[in-house]
């Protein structure tokens, strides 16, 4: 997709003018008594534009920018937030922050990370890239898109439109302990989602793409394309019976399997006990040809970063190697009360991979041979205490290695646990939409309820 640069500045403050009001913040939460403090400044806007049936329905344009400031006392925390930035607004900010702490209770976990696991030297990660994009090319872009997957297919007869979405923005993190760190990031996308059948015989699906460069995304007439094929192979679906079978994840729902586990390995959930991986540290917890990577660095990555949200460095870790779990996702106050260290995913993972195998989509029908391909899923059915995992899905069924029809109201069982140990292939058919990268993943043995 072309894009165009655009000749004048995208921002309404410049980046100095941010670390200047962060400094400005630092400074005054220690005249005011503040022990330690930290600051966050951003601003940003965005322009989102969707055509359906071929008119524009709507055009909408943000443009936001705030601050935040956390003081310290001692080991009382306060935290308060505006999005004036006037220098009486920074002060009335700062005031209220500390009065906020003067007011809260000790928590020995409670402070800055310590610096020496500060990041100092962050190199540029190529993560923006502006689009000049007048509303009328943006329009025409949605119109395009729609209009490839409306006439694909004559069984498809409505749309819920297509969307062409433009986000930059710029932020400025800096502590009392000498850390001052920033820089602008872009996130742009396309999307479509169409309608075919009639009466109680409806389908719906869609497809999107999103990129840091407008030059990455796919092209408009692809993403209705793929849209619209998406939609009309879920006509004429059938229910299935109570059964056990093993299941495929397609790609773009895949991902999901890994947010479970990052959610399970992840601070907040291991110190409050509330996770089904509690004490699972380099034990087995995936089938042993299972690596898992969090990858901070790389170029235009949509996770990327070079330190994370308290300024500690980042560093590429493999959090599962051969099946066995070798790494959590902590911040600095949940490895305080872990007695751990920060891993530098203070606000999460980053670019978390999957390490593909060497089948594709079609070598991973051929080998689960007779079960499900579930391509859509439903509701919010996952105990993240138990790891028992329940959830509507919609997809086809599979024999002789190969699709027969499509399958919808079934709902897909098993617990975590089982299915993490239970993945027979993961596919090299990685899709990249956001942070979590994987192919497709076939699990076995799950239950599958039907009729």
């Amino acid at each position: 997709m072309n894009r165009s640069v655009p000749t004048v500045p995208r921002f309404s403050h410049s980046a100095d003018t941010l670390r200047d009001i962060a400094q400005d913040l630092l400074d005054y939460a220690k005249q005011r008594g503040a022990t330690a403090a930290s600051a966050d400044v951003s601003e940003g806007f965005g322009q989102t534009v969707t055509v359906r049936h071929n008119e524009v329905e709507t055009i909408e344009y943000n443009r936001d920018k705030g601050l935040g400031i956390t003081v310290y006392i001692g080991q009382r925390r306060g935290n308060a937030s505006t999005s004036d930035f006037s220098r009486q607004a920074v002060r009335d900010t700062v005031d209220a922050a500390l009065s906020i702490a003067r007011y809260t209770a000790e928590d020995d976990c409670a402070g800055l990370p310590e610096a020496g696991l500060l990041a100092h030297d962050c190199p540029d990660l190529d993560l923006y890239h502006p689009w000049d994009l007048p509303v009328d090319d943006a329009i025409g872009l949605a119109r395009e898109c729609e209009q490839s997957a409306l006439a694909r297919d004559k069984r498809i007869n409505n749309s819920e439109g297509a969307t062409v979405n433009v986000h930059e923005s710029q932020f400025v993190h800096a502590n009392s302990q000498g850390f001052m760190g920033g820089y602008p990031a872009s996130r742009h996308s396309l999307s479509c989602a169409v309608i075919a059948g009639k009466d109680d015989a409806m389908e719906r699906d869609y497809w999107y793409s999103v990129a840091r460069d407008a030059s990455e995304i796919l092209r408009a007439d692809e993403v209705g394309r793929i849209a619209a094929e998406r939609t009309v192979r879920r006509l004429n679906a059938r229910k299935l019976a109570t059964m056990q079978v093993p299941v495929l994840f397609e790609a773009p729902i895949a991902s999901s399997l890994l947010g479970h586990f990052v959610g399970a390995v992840s601070g907040g959930s291991l110190y409050r006990k509330s996770s089904f991986l509690l004490g699972q540290m380099d034990k087995p917890i995936f089938a042993p040809h299972i690596n898992i990577e969090d990858v901070p660095d790389i170029r235009r990555g949509l996770a990327s970063s070079p330190f994370d949200d308290e300024g500690v460095r980042v560093q590429k870790r493999r959090v599962v190697e051969d099946g066995v779990l070798r790494g959590y996702f902590l911040g600095s106050y949940s490895a305080r009360k872990l007695g751990l260290q920060t891993t530098g995913n203070a606000g999460g993972n980053h670019n978390l991979i999957l390490s593909p195998g060497e089948l594709g989509f079609d070598g991973l029908l051929k080998q689960m041979g007779r079960g499900l391909l579930v391509t859509e899923l439903l509701g919010q059915g996952v105990n993240h205490v138990t790891g028992d995992y329940s959830r509507g899905a919609a997809g086809f069924w599979v024999e002789h290695g190969e699709i027969q029809y499509p399958v919808q109201e079934i709902t897909i069982a098993g617990n975590l646990k089982d299915m993490f140990r239970n993945i027979a292939a993961v596919g090299n058919d990685v899709l990249v939409q956001g942070s979590r990268q994987c192919g497709s993943i076939l699990v076995e043995g799950m239950t599958v309820a039907g009729r």
